[in-house]
């Protein structure tokens, strides 16, 4: 099925990595991340032009989009936008919160969500790595907020991303794995995933999780698409697999619930508020439903988002 989150394409912006010494930032249209929240409106970014850019704690340079060039601002006053006076509805949201909003918005949706996963990852990481790792001293950002330097030793520092995979389990029946993670709200469910550790392929890591996390072997383990997940540093790489199995066996601790599902109870549980899904616009989202064959139907939008 058509997927436009997870993409093989470019990307929507071009991040002029070039320019990072150079633009003017001051004169750059900015969106507003705080704390991994967005200023957003009716399910859109909230741009600001030069005038009204608040007073900034840090600037990220984004990049150049129809010749103008955009950055992130974290503001100086975290309750800067928590008083936003705009007349379009302006509010912080919180990324995750954000995913089912830009998906409904399509093509503008996908750039929104590309430069709002970009802030919040950039955010996350300039708050974690304030000191050098190597010698403690305090580190100050440079190349547009893409590089943090320590004035001690001179080392540059980059931002990370930690690797990490999901995995849509299919069994001899066509019967779809979801699972219950102990740290989730209740009722929700989804598709197992987990980080990928030093020495191991994504592959490997798919076999190691879902063995850990349900005592499942797999095989035709395939590659699906991948998408930026910055909660706080992950991208997350997306795979199928099949397996003999018939009966997860959880260890009650980090998985509390593990069951196999036939397309028509997936229904009868959404249906019925038994289970509720992965978000939209999430790449487990998108593998379940690939499965599925089309979209779930949801019976009401969620209120917490935790997956």
């Amino acid at each position: 099925m058509s997927d436009p989150w997870s993409r093989p394409d470019p990307l929507i912006v071009d991040r002029a990595t070039e320019l990072r010494d150079s633009a003017d930032l001051d004169a750059a249209t900015a969106i507003v991340v705080t704390e991994g929240r967005l200023l957003a409106s009716a399910g859109r970014l909230v741009e600001l032009p030069p005038a009204e850019h608040p007073e900034a704690r840090l600037r990220v340079y984004l990049g150049r989009e129809n010749g103008r060039d955009l950055i992130a601002i974290v503001p100086a006053d975290p309750s800067f936008a928590d008083g936003y006076d705009g007349i379009g509805g302006e509010r912080l949201v919180g990324l995750r919160d954000l995913l089912q909003p830009f998906a409904a918005h399509g093509a503008e949706g996908l750039r929104d969500r590309e430069l709002g996963s970009t802030a919040v990852a950039l955010e996350a990481w300039h708050a974690s790595h304030g000191h050098c790792a190597r010698c403690g001293a305090a580190t100050e950002p440079v190349k547009a907020g893409w590089v943090r330097r320590c004035p001690a030793d001179g080392r540059e520092h980059y931002p990370r991303v930690d690797p990490a995979v999901i995995v849509a389990i299919v069994d001899e029946a066509d019967r779809l794995l979801l699972a219950h993670a102990a740290h989730w709200s209740p009722k929700r469910f989804s598709i197992l995933a987990g980080y990928v550790e030093p020495g191991e392929t994504f592959e490997q890591a798919v076999h190691r999780e879902v063995w850990e996390e349900s005592g499942i072997e797999l095989t035709h383990v395939a590659y699906a698409g991948s998408q930026p997940w910055p909660f706080p540093a992950s991208v997350m790489v997306g795979f199928t697999a099949r397996t003999d199995a018939t009966e997860p066996s959880v260890d009650g601790e980090e998985i509390t619930e593990a069951r196999f599902v036939s397309r028509e109870e997936i229904v009868a549980l959404v249906a019925d508020g038994e289970v509720v899904l992965a978000p939209h616009g999430s790449i487990a989202r998108r593998l379940i439903e690939s499965w599925f064959g089309g979209p779930i139907t949801d019976p009401a939008p969620d209120e917490r988002i935790d997956v």
